[in-house]
């Protein structure tokens, strides 16, 4: 089975179970402070896992394309992944455990679905602890189902619990569904949820039944969710007899071209083969970053940041292959074509995707000529070592400073009769991880988005600074993104030039006028082709369901939107901004206050 097909089958068999399909959102979540990009499918779900009600009803289907980043340097084995698809159904308030188990149990094993054989499943259940008990009631729907007793596992709260994100909130007991590759088990606690290689998880349910309170206690839930999330990349690889998702018809192209351009067939040697690997992946997760509607450009802060690392990480294992010159860009061809069907924001940014990583190409292999010359720079230094071994701490410097690999360094090392101390470079290296990976996953578990009184203001404020910018700069503005926290926000937006002086003056003065009207907000859930005749603002590119919620600010701003936003203008304190600079070719980003 593709990709393609079990994407098709999944829709198929939720809408005729009474789901409405929905859309996939964006790699770059609006609003959320706390993680750069979107992390699993529920994420761009949780203010209606929270309560809010969904104008497309209580029982949601869609597929959402993710990326995580806090295991980066474990891409290039064999499973790792740092872009993924990520299929999922969600019950608000609506069936729960009864009835998600028996959908997945029937979507998994029924010969016109996946026809998984029963024997090769197994699943994991929540053990209970001092908070919540043991969740025998999915046990013993499991095997209700006909999952045997001995392929249930009762898993600690590390493996089957999901959130809350932060120090409260909504959070629950899961239930996780494995897939046995056969073999004999690593030991006598071998069983489904063992991290041995046997067992391959591919669905996971999380029933939020509980509400974390401030003194710790979990209070049961009034309205009660599920949340799922079956992995594509992962089930093709079982549905296909394959050990590896580099081994699927989803990376069969791009694999291919990677092998011809660097006249090597995968599998004849390891440390060639994961090369191949972080290519496949680190470019793939690159072109969805650079196509996304809120796309990102390499930098060196926060989501670009990621992106840049992503990309001289491929290039750099072209390299270690052979691959010499600018290599990416047609690589990217192919990743276009194979995805721009379910994502067509593929194929409408092509240009762009292309000319970025172009360039960005091109400056890391100027790095690294800057990079080898520092190299010469410190290298008497060095030699003056009785021996003959360069710092960690210098090794570091180049890789910190310049972007220059380890590996480069102590290639060049060995080449003068060195060595590099790699243990005090992965000391200084380790470090770095942690901040780079608390950028990256910031403190996200579940992508509780801040929703408090503060963040409320902001957010209206983002819909007031939007329409002034639209009067004052024109109808082209269209909003980028934004980042919100309780302290201050950031708007980014398409404009060609930066804002003079007194288009600033104005544009402050238009958001403070609305403010002083102490305008009412009112919300109201219309079709998407209903709102855009009404003259409803929707993000260019972005993607939405067949009814969405319009917000209004009295006669000011009308636009689509999720939320959350204050019931009027009044008191939302005195709009400043402090600073209009460039974001990336033509979008400016604004940072201001409401003090």
């Amino acid at each position: 089975m593709t990709a393609d097909e079990l994407r098709n089958k999944f829709i198929e068999f939720f809408t005729s179970r009474g789901h409405v399909q929905i859309q996939g959102k964006s790699l770059l979540p609006d609003n959320d402070p706390t993680v750069l990009f979107t992390t699993a499918g529920m994420h761009p779900l949780v203010p209606y896992l929270l309560g809010q009600e969904h104008p497309a009803g209580a029982r949601l289907v869609d597929y959402q394309k993710c990326v995580r980043t806090g295991d980066i340097d474990s891409v290039g084995d064999r499973s790792h992944l740092t872009f993924f698809e990520m299929l999922g159904n969600w019950s608000l308030g609506d069936y729960f455990k009864e009835g998600a188990l028996a959908m997945s149990f029937e979507f998994l094993t029924a010969p016109e679905w996946l026809g998984i054989p029963l024997e090769k499943l197994g699943v994991t259940v929540f053990e209970g602890d001092e908070n919540a008990p043991r969740d025998e009631e999915s046990a013993a729907i499991w095997k209700k189902l006909g999952i045997p007793s001995e392929r249930i596992a009762f898993r600690p709260k590390e493996d089957n619990w999901w959130g809350p994100a932060g120090a409260t909130g909504p959070c629950g007991p899961d239930s996780e569904m494995f897939y046995d590759f056969g073999g004999e088990p690593c030991g006598p606690d071998c069983g489904p949820g063992c991290s041995c290689g046997k067992w391959l998880e591919i669905w996971n349910d999380v029933f939020m039944q509980y509400n974390k309170t401030a003194d710790g206690t979990y209070e049961p839930l009034a309205r009660k969710c599920v949340d799922t999330g079956m992995g594509i990349e992962r089930t093709v690889t079982i549905l296909n007899g394959l050990r590896s998702v580099y081994d699927t018809e989803i990376f069969a192209g791009i694999r291919g071209a990677v092998e011809r351009a660097a006249a090597y067939v995968y599998g004849g040697d390891a440390e060639k083969d994961r090369s191949v690997r972080i290519i496949c992946d680190h470019l793939r997760a690159a072109v969805f970053i650079l196509g996304d509607p809120r796309a990102v450009s390499p930098s060196n802060v926060g989501a670009g940041y990621v992106l840049r690392r992503l990309i001289r990480r491929a290039v750099r294992h072209g390299r270690k292959l052979g691959m010499e010159g600018r290599v990416l860009p047609p690589l990217a061809e192919l990743v276009i074509e194979r995805f721009k069907g379910p994502y067509p924001e593929l194929e409408e940014n092509r240009l762009s995707i292309i000319d970025e990583l172009a360039r960005e190409e091109d400056k890391f292999l100027e790095t690294l000529k800057t990079g080898e010359r520092e190299f010469e720079k410190l290298l008497p230094q060095v030699l003056k070592n009785p021996q003959r071994v360069m710092s960690g701490r210098l090794a570091f410097r180049l890789f910190d400073t310049y972007g220059f690999p380890i590996e480069l360094t102590e290639e060049l090392a060995a080449e003068n009769g060195l060595r590099v101390n790699r243990d005090e470079f992965d000391e200084a290296f380790r470090k770095h991880q942690e901040l780079s990976r608390s950028q990256s996953a910031g403190a996200f578990k579940g992508g509780l988005v801040d929703q408090g009184e503060m963040a409320t203001r902001y957010h209206t404020a983002t819909h007031l600074l939007h329409q002034a910018l639209r009067l004052v700069l024109g109808d082209h503005v269209a909003q980028k993104g934004s980042n919100i926290t309780a302290e201050r926000m950031r708007f980014d937006f398409s404009h060609h030039s930066p804002m003079s002086a007194g288009e600033i003056e104005r544009v402050e003065a238009l958001v403070n006028e609305q403010i002083r009207r102490d305008l009412p907000i009112t919300v109201e859930v219309m079709s998407l082709e209903e709102a855009k005749e009404k003259g409803a603002i929707a993000l260019f590119g972005e993607k939405y369901e067949n009814q969405v919620k319009v917000y209004s600010v009295g006669d000011f701003s009308k636009e689509v939107c999720g939320g959350p936003h204050v019931t009027r203008t009044g008191g939302m304190g005195v709009f400043k901004i402090q600073k209009e600079q460039s974001s990336s070719a033509g979008v400016r980003r604004i940072r201001a206050v409401l003090e």
